[in-house]
């Protein structure tokens, strides 16, 4: 079992920019697919982005394509999110999630990864 704890959340305005940092400790973390999600108040849990174990390929949720950006460097057992552009509507609990070992295709699907973090969260003030 992997331990995902994220950082980094916090209250931003409208337009701004935030970073979000998932460190990673116990088994191998290299060569597994990670992947964000979030989920808002009275809403279920949804698919942010995803990256393969090499980071050549990336997905990402069509409400955050062009905003966010996601990657990782596996020498210090990161992965993160970069925000920009932030609206209201993104405003959520975001979890960091690693696929199993050797999983290395990014998903789009919760059940492709079985290790969470406990969340963070992120306020858009309009």
């Amino acid at each position: 079992q992997v331990q995902l704890v994220e950082s980094g959340g916090g209250l931003v305005q409208v337009g701004g920019s935030l970073r979000l940092s998932c460190a990673a400790s116990g088994r191998t973390f290299s060569r597994n697919a990670m992947a964000w999600f979030r989920q808002a108040p009275g809403k279920e849990r949804e698919f942010v982005a995803a990256i393969s174990w090499s980071g050549g390929t990336r997905y990402y949720a069509d409400s955050v394509k062009g905003r966010f950006t996601i990657s990782r460097d596996n020498a210090k057992n990161m992965a993160y999110l970069q925000m920009n552009s932030l609206k209201p509507e993104d405003t959520a609990v975001y979890y960091c999630a690693a696929a199993p070992p050797y999983k290395t295709a990014a998903s789009r699907f919760e059940r492709d990864y079985d290790d969470w973090g406990q969340g963070t969260q992120v306020t858009v003030s309009s």
